[in-house]
């Protein structure tokens, strides 16, 4: 991992940098938060506040599938027949996860689910306004970085990162996937403030600026890459798996509810991790439910949160994903966006320990070839590309998806890069790792899809 220049070359930013440097969108939910305290209660009556992201789908643990599962108010409910309380949940969606924090730090959300970036964020913000937050459980992970990727419009003449110098491309500041093209660019020896334009948009308009030719790039986290190129509106010049870093998302809960609210912090951890089992018993069906809530495509959803998906779920607060925490603070206090946050007393293990004695499931194996034929509720997984493709030609194929050569992250089969190496047949994410494996395999070369096709048959 390239280290980040200049990170611990000067003091943190202290006082000055939630006024002075935090971007407006970072900003303005702050001003605009209205409503009741989260947790408000009368002498019977408990509402617990969830805010939550439910496109950002390797959340929707804690989420999206939470809520259309109804986990969270059957343990509620449970409590409220020993206490004789009535708890009630109010959940609260968002696209990104600063107005998230901007709501828990004004009292207005109790618990909160976002990427690693705004976590620190998060805890920054918590700290600063005296509503501190912790650091509960995880959702979704990725060991290599997979769930952020850079993206161009199809007929792009970029072929790498380093084509990005000079170009305009957009991200949300202050996210992972910010993250992630500050990184790409520093290890291609680019400056990102100086030698590219950033553009600080919400998802959603970086989309549009991508189709309307006002960008030359997209940087995003899950599922915008994959929901684009599904769509045929992007392709893929950058796989976050390049960092090999990992990345996640988690629940965060304000520290004064969890101290007051103990039980009911428990019953979302219990409530999560239901649903986790349920997603990874049911990939399938979890990804239908996800898509009718959202209205993404079920085929974009599982290729996030399929069997052999990018993403991984597991509430657990994995060593290596706090490490990676931890690499990431120099990247925002470079940015100003936070002074310092000792990530060691923000996250907080013991909730989910005493909520959840399950043992943690086991890490990730490596994704393999996976068919979704239409009208089946499961899919077919393969030893290789070759008998995927072989399998799905002339077949009713609903989605097929390949891992990368090279970094191991899963993408459609017919949005991929394939290389023929003698008589093996290779995908990758993007025309840069095909590039390199070609100009390290004599005769291997590049070939259309259709060609891979025919040859796997």
């Amino acid at each position: 991992m390239t280290a980040v220049p200049r990170a611990h070359e000067r003091p943190p930013a202290r006082g000055r940098f939630v006024a002075r440097a935090l971007p407006l969108t970072l900003l303005l939910p702050l001003a605009t938060a209205c409503g009741g305290a989260a947790g408000a209660e009368d002498s019977k009556t408990v509402t617990v506040t969830v805010g939550y992201q439910s496109k950002t789908i390797n959340t929707v643990t804690a989420g999206t599938l939470l809520r259309s599962l109804g986990y969270f108010e059957k343990e509620l409910a449970a409590r409220g027949r020993k206490d004789g309380r009535t708890y009630k949940v109010k959940w609260q969606d968002y696209a990104t996860g600063a107005p998230i924090t901007a709501q828990m730090t004004a009292g207005k959300i109790d618990i909160g689910s976002m990427g690693d970036f705004p976590l620190l964020i998060n805890a920054a913000r918590g700290k600063q306004l005296r509503q501190p937050t912790r650091l509960v459980s995880v959702t979704g992970y990725n060991l290599r970085g997979g769930l952020n990727t850079v993206v161009t419009e199809p007929a792009s003449e970029l072929r790498s990162i380093t084509d990005l110098r000079g170009k305009k491309v957009s991200t949300s500041i202050g996210s992972a996937a910010d993250g992630t093209l500050i990184r790409a660019l520093e290890q291609a020896g680019i400056d990102p403030e100086k030698d590219i334009r950033k553009l600080n948009q919400q998802p959603s308009v970086g989309a549009s600026a991508l189709a309307g030719g006002s960008v030359d790039a997209l940087s995003q986290f899950v599922a915008w890459p994959g929901q684009l190129a599904y769509e045929g509106k992007a392709e893929a010049l950058y796989d976050g798996a390049d960092l090999n870093l990992p990345t996640f998302h988690g629940v965060t809960v304000r520290e004064k509810f969890a101290d007051e609210r103990t039980g009911v912090v428990d019953d979302f951890l219990r409530a999560q991790r239901r649903a986790t089992d349920h997603l990874r018993a049911r990939p399938v069906a979890a990804a239908e439910s996800v898509a009718a809530e959202t209205g993404l495509p079920a085929e974009v959803v599982y290729l996030y949160n399929g069997a052999h998906g990018i993403a991984t779920f597991d509430p657990a607060l994995r060593p290596e994903l706090i490490a990676a925490l931890k690499k990431d603070v120099p990247i925002l206090r470079d940015a100003e966006l936070i002074g310092d946050v000792d990530v060691d007393a923000f996250v907080d293990p013991e909730p989910l320990r005493r909520a959840v004695p399950a043992p943690p499931y086991e890490k990730a194996t490596a994704a393999r070839p996976e068919l979704w034929l239409r009208g089946r509720s499961d899919t077919r997984a393969f030893d290789s590309p070759k008998a995927l493709l072989k399998a799905a030609r002339g077949a009713d194929v609903r989605a097929a998806y390949v891992p990368d050569a090279l970094t191991g992250t899963l993408w459609f089969a017919d949005r991929s890069v394939w290389v023929a190496d003698g008589p093996e047949l290779r995908a990758f994410i993007t025309p840069d790792h095909a590039r390199t494996y070609v100009e390290r395999h004599a005769g291997a070369r590049v070939v259309s899809y259709a060609d891979a096709l025919r040859r796997a048959s």
